[in-house]
């Protein structure tokens, strides 16, 4: 009884130190179609479309950059990416992966993925819900792709 008690407080001291790290983000869903970029910041949420389309490597920068830019971001520690991991276009979920991770080599910031199953709508709301289920992970290794 004692090590279930333990372990459950283990996972509420994970969830809130997660949702404490996760105070400002960019949240990139680029998957094929209905591609779009969202940011929070100071409290704030901002969705950017763009055409899934034109698309590449550096299309996808240029349109984060002006997104960022537009906003007054600045990227450092304190600021998290969470990209979703698919199913989707190979393509897409490649390009924003080796982006996104660039990013957060260069500027040290956290690297979050989630699947798009536990994602229900492109909003605030829905986002820091996938946030506080615990529904990000750290480790992108294994993006599923659709075929």
């Amino acid at each position: 009884m004692l090590f279930k008690v333990f372990a459950l407080d283990l996972f509420v001291v994970k969830v809130v130190m997660k949702i404490m790290m996760i105070k400002n983000f960019l949240i990139i869903n680029c998957i094929g179609k209905d591609d779009k970029l969202g940011l929070r910041i100071n409290k704030d949420f901002f969705i950017h479309h763009f055409e899934s389309q034109k698309v590449g490597n550096d299309r996808l920068v240029f349109e984060i950059l002006n997104f960022l830019g537009r906003h007054s971001v600045t990227l450092d520690h304190e600021f998290s990416i969470i990209i979703n991991q698919g199913p989707g276009s190979f393509s897409g979920i490649r390009i924003s992966l080796a982006v996104a991770k660039g990013i957060e080599i260069s500027k040290s910031i956290k690297l979050f993925g989630f699947k798009n199953k536990d994602l229900s709508d492109f909003d605030q709301k829905s986002i820091e819900k996938l946030i506080e289920k615990n529904l990000i992970e750290k480790k992108l290794i294994k993006p599923i792709y659709i075929s």
